[in-house]
């Protein structure tokens, strides 16, 4: 899909490949730089094969981890950059309320963080949040800027405001071959490019498209449901469309958190999902797991019978998308290890559409050689022993 009256070329200053959320604002940093960029994106667009498809995900500033909420500020900059420029709104603020255990570490983090003011007992989260069943010794806290992010808009938004910057979109082109060199060579179903430097940011097709440049990087793709609940009594519970979003920590019976957004995609439904779920080939991802069907959806049933008696036991719509997973669910940002013309963004692990402009501005900061603007040690390669392959 290049620009209209865009010939096709062969040489540029940058390829990224793959044109999910994260490649995207890649090359959207890179051709605000003034480099000549070319994406690539083996689908055609729009598709909802990967991880950057859907209306709607969380945004928030806190962190339970201090280096991803160092890079909030920087992110909620320049998503409203965007929203500039593409003069459209990509944002709703509607609060985040998190939940959890009394000294559960983790909730103890989102507590300092955010100050004991922002502390809610049953009575004001039931003001903030209605229908929502505070159990004894659990504790929620507010973050005000917390929000939706409208992640199809977002997605529009900053591939066609890289485009108006001069970079090149090609869709439905599967990348066959790369061949490094101090010119790249990138040989795809249409096409052969060549460009001083790469990046690569491929979401589940990461492991197995790395193992193809000797990196054996420790990512699980995981195919998650994601569904959305409806009102016993519509409009009872109010959880519309001015209701917080939500996410849970350290409750025993979801080990790996549950989240939510109020009903801005489905009328009348609440977006409710478990963070987490099964392992999947990416190209076989439409095939439901074996095993017990669902059974992250017995475990929201329960979850929502406890916490949310106001919605239905059982999900309305049950749609699916995909995380990539790493081991300590940090992110991968680096070069490769033996070729630095070579930059990897990968194992975003269901949290990274938020920092996608700051990971975007981060892997052209690499792929330019310059000092990154923030702290990269979490996301080395480097942590994660015997990924270079002989």
């Amino acid at each position: 899909m290049a620009a209209p009256n865009q010939p096709q070329k062969a040489t540029y200053d940058a390829i990224v490949i793959g044109a999910g959320i994260q490649g995207s604002f890649t090359a959207y940093h890179l051709a605000q730089r003034h480099k000549d960029t070319l994406l690539l994106e083996q689908f055609l667009l729009p598709h909802s094969r990967g991880s950057s498809h859907g209306q709607s995900r969380i945004t928030r500033s806190v962190y339970p981890q201090e280096y991803y909420s160092r890079m909030m500020p920087d992110s909620f900059r320049l998503w409203q950059q965007l929203e500039a420029e593409a003069g459209t709104s990509l944002y709703r603020r509607t609060g985040l309320v998190v939940l959890g255990p009394a000294g559960d570490p983790e909730m103890e983090s989102y507590r300092r963080s955010l100050g004991d003011n922002q502390v809610l007992d049953a009575t004001a989260l039931a003001r903030h949040f209605p229908g929502f069943r505070l159990h004894p010794g659990e504790v929620a806290v507010l973050d005000s800027t917390g929000g939706v992010l409208f992640a199809d808009r977002a997605l529009r938004a900053v591939q066609e405001v890289f485009r108006r910057h001069g970079g090149t979109l090609r869709d439905g082109e599967k990348v066959l071959r790369i061949e490094p060199g101090a010119m790249v060579t990138v040989t795809t179903t249409a096409g052969v490019y060549h460009a001083p430097r790469l990046t690569i940011t491929v979401g589940a097709w990461a492991g197995a498209f790395m193992e193809t440049l000797g990196l054996r990087l420790p990512l699980q793709p995981l195919r998650i449901n994601v569904c959305y609940w409806r009102e016993k009594q519509p409009g009872s519970t109010r959880m519309g469309t001015v209701s917080p979003c939500f996410l849970t920590v350290g409750l025993s019976q979801a080990p790996h958190g549950i989240y939510g957004l109020p009903a801005l995609e489905y009328p009348g439904m609440v977006k409710l999902c478990h963070h987490h779920g099964s392992p999947t080939d990416p190209e076989k991802r439409d095939q439901a797991p074996s095993g017990a069907p669902h059974p992250d959806i017995a475990l929201l049933s329960n979850f929502i019978s406890s916490y949310l008696p106001g919605l239905e036991p059982q999900p309305a719509v049950v749609e699916t998308c995909m995380y990539t997973n790493t081991p300590d669910e940090d992110f991968i940002l680096d070069r490769h290890p033996k070729f630095s013309n070579i930059i990897i963004g990968a194992g975003f692990s269901g949290h990274g559409f938020k920092l996608a402009p700051v990971v975007g501005k981060l892997l052209c900061e690499l792929s330019l050689g310059e000092e990154p603007s923030h702290n990269m040690a979490p996301f080395s390669i480097n942590r994660f022993p015997s990924v270079l392959q002989a």
